[in-house]
């Protein structure tokens, strides 16, 4: 067993591991059997309409990675791109330890169209800053409608626009490459977002829920910038960790802010199901890389980030 077995090993450990010690830290404050009976008396329709709403967000979503990875010139139809970021989907949940959704779709792109490893890097970085900025911009957004929260209105506003502002100059001067959609592309990201929120709101609803959404949506924005750091299966621990402490200040119900996220990452493993089709059914993609050919993806992101950190 090489090293790099022996690493990829040692990371779903760490990540299983981490992720069982914050789902034991949450029911630790939360009452399991509580949580149990909020899920046993759910609306199987409204469920049924989260799941809907969340694999439309995804949808649009590959819609939104589209317009980044066109703007390097790869001749892409959305349908194409669409399977394809379904099988990355599946790779993502189910193939944690592997090379990954995001390193599978560098690996093919550069094998099928020829383009450098750094452009298609920076098509797929992209996109996922632009959902983070999406999730600013609904952040603020919600912060209006929450009154606990006391600070000046204008200073959440004057921070997305400048930030916004800064973020728009950067890439025009350092990646003009991928600024010909940019518009495009972000307000995407905000229907990506808004439609995962209206999944959420789809979510309380299966409790006949009758209270102030906003707590719980902004809550579950948090939670969602949170999961950014890998350090757990699929996030799954971490948005619930977050909503649990999140609910002691907004005076959220407890059981029924884990109960949302806990029922989003069951919905979005679901989601991620069709994409098994291009793994064992569909001859349309190349298999997974093997060992040689993913050290040689993983070797050439490393020098495209490393010659990031070195450039003045």
């Amino acid at each position: 067993m090489n090293r790099k077995t022996l690493w990829n090993i040692a990371k779903i450990a760490f990540k299983l591991g981490f992720t069982v010690l914050l789902v034991y830290l949450v029911f630790r404050k939360i009452d399991f059997q509580q949580v149990k009976s909020i899920f046993l008396k759910s609306n199987p329709w409204y469920i049924l309409a989260a799941l809907l709403t969340y694999f439309f967000s995804q949808v649009i979503s590959s819609w939104r990675l589209l317009s980044f990875l066109r703007s390097i010139g790869l001749p892409l139809k959305f349908s194409f791109n669409f399977r394809l970021y379904l099988l990355g989907m599946f790779y993502n949940v189910f193939l944690p330890g592997g090379v990954g959704g995001d390193g599978y779709k560098i690996y093919l792109l550069r094998k099928k169209f020829q383009k450098p490893t750094r452009k298609i890097f920076f098509s797929l970085f992209f996109d996922r800053v632009s959902g983070l900025w999406a999730i600013a911009t609904l952040s603020v957004a919600l912060i209006i409608l929450i009154p606990r929260i006391d600070i000046p209105r204008a200073w959440p506003l004057a921070a997305l626009i400048a930030g916004t502002a800064v973020y728009y100059l950067v890439m025009r001067r350092f990646f003009a490459d991928y600024i010909k959609y940019f518009a495009e592309a972000h307000l995407k990201a905000v229907l990506v977002q808004s439609l995962q929120l209206l999944s959420v709101v789809f979510i309380l609803l299966s409790q006949d829920f009758d209270g102030k959404f906003s707590p719980y949506l902004f809550s579950f924005l948090v939670s969602s910038l949170a999961t950014i750091l890998p350090l757990s299966i699929g996030g799954f621990g971490i948005r619930e960790y977050v909503m649990t402490h999140a609910s002691t200040v907004f005076d959220m119900n407890q059981a029924l802010a884990v109960y949302t996220t806990i029922t989003f990452y069951i919905l979005s493993t679901i989601a991620a199901l069709p994409g098994i089709w291009f793994v064992y059914r569909s001859k349309e993609f190349d298999p997974m890389p093997d060992e040689k050919e993913v050290s040689a993806v993983e070797n050439d992101i490393d020098d495209v980030i490393e010659s990031h950190h070195t450039t003045p």
